[in-house]
């Protein structure tokens, strides 16, 4: 089985029905594969709704629990790891709101989902030769080479991911830390394809403005 610095390759695990038929029989092995597999994914997007990592370990620990509790009670409706995930996301919003950490979902639009990704001044007017086209391209970011660069970087982006409005950073991590599909980010969240796609291109925009000032402050991007 493959690994990375999360653990075992997601798509290296058995099959659902392996798994099911595993933790139903109370095998260690599969339950430990699981935890290995999941829990650093599951622990970023519980961050997303509680107010610190401690809060997300207990998110985290109580929603394995309840799957071991429930998992008599899964029909397959979904995939295993969606499932799992919606245990976690109704575990961490409770603990959410206690906290203040976060609103309901229902209620979380408006001002978070309007306005422009990019600032309008940086394109021309229905004055100038181009409409709509970039006044000046956007400067080079660093090549991977420069590794002291690319730490600094992936600080700018977890402070960036940090400061986003909560819908935009559970999707973000879902899409882009984690990997995971347009189609099983929906399932999760239960949310629209159209909603996930404005709420994932607000994300990356807010993300990339935020390198793009780092880079250029520092002066990394510059070629």
């Amino acid at each position: 089985m493959s690994t990375t610095e999360d653990g075992p390759v997601p798509g290296d695990l058995p099959p659902d029905a392996e798994l099911v038929a595993g933790l139903r029989a109370g095998a260690e092995t599969t339950f430990a594969m699981l935890l290995d597999a999941w829990s650093p994914g599951l622990l970023r997007t519980a961050r997303a709704y509680v107010a610190g990592p401690e809060a997300a370990e207990d998110v985290v620990q109580e929603a394995w629990i309840a799957v071991i509790r429930g998992i008599d009670r899964f029909e397959g409706r979904s995939s295993l790891r969606t499932w799992v995930y919606r245990i976690l996301i109704n575990i961490a919003k409770t603990h959410g709101m206690k906290d203040s950490r976060t609103l309901p979902w229902s209620s979380l639009h408006g001002d978070e989902d309007a306005g422009p990704t990019v600032d309008p001044s940086r394109f021309q007017g229905s004055g100038e030769p181009y409409p709509g086209h970039w006044r000046r391209f956007p400067d080079t970011w660093p090549s991977p080479e420069s590794e002291v660069v690319w730490r600094e970087a992936r600080v700018v982006v977890d402070a960036a991911l940090a400061d986003l409005p909560h819908r935009q950073r559970v999707v973000i991590t879902l899409r882009d830390v984690d990997g995971y599909s347009s189609e099983e980010v929906c399932s999760i969240l239960d949310i629209t394809a159209a909603n996930q796609r404005v709420l994932l291109h607000r994300a990356r925009a807010a993300v990339r403005r935020r390198l793009e000032d780092y880079f250029s402050v520092s002066g990394a991007g510059v070629r």
